[in-house]
């Protein structure tokens, strides 16, 4: 007798019922308050980094040191929200400091060379940050490059055409009055508050709801949690990963602006290291470099330290040499760090 054929089950593709179970019925509960005692932790250190400094410099803790504090905080800030994405999905963006500048200089060409308008140059200049993402998507997703690899050629490339596209010169916006607002402009009469630091404030809004509320942040997750579970649920992987790269290619763009506009010119040089100060905040806050593990409000909290620990020492007259040793010991303890949490786990 014919044995009668059996037809397989099809992918159930409701999240409810795949890899994304998992993550709502999550760890075990000691998973998630390991976690948030990771952020308090994190936060606690903020707090003591703050008390030392206030104690070392009577020029700390004012307003106006508060104010710089929090505006040189927004463009690392900008770059390690767009960056948590990645990570959290087990890949890397190096290509974030250049092309930071990549877009500062496209804003030039928009603005300056072409006399756009300015919103329309400014959201070009977000738009062309978010084809940097794209192509970095493509190139880990569709080529299977590995992310380290296809960022760095990025980070080469955007450095390259930085200088090129720029004749090696800044492009100044002195036709352009109203885009240096965009940064400095302070929004609240009598008050130093920069435009720029409500719109960090914005952004961290706009993140948090998209990790923790969108089907966005679902798969971000389950991607970097088990992405093979992810692929084998019905989730086509490939182009979610374009979406998250190009997500953060988004914010590169807008740093890009809001560093242009702070500066009033497209510097093409710079923006090395940056991408490492954004990396350094996204894991001081507790998002893991394995992936899979991750939150906005933690890289908040990393950005702070960073720009809190750089502008202590400067007030502090710390050479510029030791800053950068300072800085490089934080990214090392937070690397260790992460690698202590995933040997627990």
């Amino acid at each position: 007798m014919t044995s009668p054929t059996v037809t397989p089950p099809k992918p159930d593709r409701d999240p409810s019922t795949t890899a994304f179970a998992a993550i709502d019925r999550g760890a075990p509960r000691f998973a998630r308050l390991r976690g948030s005692l990771q952020q308090l932790l994190a936060f606690a250190s903020l707090i003591l980094i703050v008390v030392v400094f206030s104690f070392a410099s009577p020029h700390f803790f004012t307003a106006n040191n508060l104010v710089s504090i929090l505006t040189a905080a927004t463009v690392t800030g900008i770059l390690a929200l767009g960056t948590t994405f990645v990570i959290i999905t087990g890949g890397i963006d190096l290509s974030i400091g250049t092309g930071m500048v990549l877009s500062g200089v496209m804003a030039g060409v928009f603005l300056t060379y072409l006399g756009w308008p300015l919103w329309a140059g400014v959201l070009a200049t977000i738009l062309f940050g978010g084809l940097i993402g794209l192509i970095n998507g493509i190139n880990v997703s569709v080529l299977g490059i590995p992310p380290f690899i296809a960022t760095l050629g990025m980070m080469l490339i955007a450095a390259g055409l930085s200088l090129v596209i720029s004749g090696t010169k800044p492009i100044y916006f002195n036709d352009t009055p109203e885009f240096q607002q965009i940064m400095n402009l302070s929004i609240i009469p009598g008050i130093r508050f920069p435009m720029g630091v409500a719109i960090f404030i914005v952004m961290i809004v706009i993140a948090a709801v998209l990790l923790s509320k969108t089907i966005l942040g679902r798969y971000t997750f389950s991607i970097g949690s088990n992405e093979a579970a992810t692929a084998l649920s019905g989730v086509n992987v490939r182009r979610w990963k374009i979406i998250i790269y190009t997500l953060a290619g988004l914010f590169v763009g807008l740093a890009g602006v809001l560093s242009a506009s702070r500066l009033s010119s497209a510097q093409p040089t710079g923006g090395m290291g940056l991408e490492l100060e954004a990396i350094a905040a996204v894991v001081i806050g507790g998002t893991s470099l394995q992936g899979g593990k991750g939150s906005i409000i933690g890289t908040v909290i990393g950005a702070l330290i960073m720009a809190v620990l750089t502008n202590g020492l400067r007030i502090i007259s710390v050479p510029q040499e030791w800053q950068s040793v300072a800085v490089g010991i934080v990214i090392l303890v937070a690397v260790y760090l992460d690698m202590l949490r995933r040997r627990r786990a």
